[in-house]
């Protein structure tokens, strides 16, 4: 039983510590994350016509060559 104990402890203080940490924590604002989401989706997009391009380009060389 005392193992139960500690173990129960030991996750109350685990849980209180991530709560004092997620109060650190500096959340970015709504317009950044708009800006950031923005980035991401157009790098995504960038780069999916970049690898398409090669793809219909060695499949193009791979139709000549046989």
């Amino acid at each position: 039983m005392a193992k139960k104990k500690t173990t129960k402890k030991a996750e109350k203080r685990f849980l209180k510590e991530v709560k004092e940490e997620l109060k650190k924590v500096k959340w970015p604002s709504k317009e950044d994350m708009t800006k950031y989401t923005i980035a991401t989706l157009a790098f995504l997009v960038i780069f999916g016509l970049y690898f398409y391009g090669l793809d219909l380009m060695f499949s193009w060389i791979k139709g000549i060559t046989g």
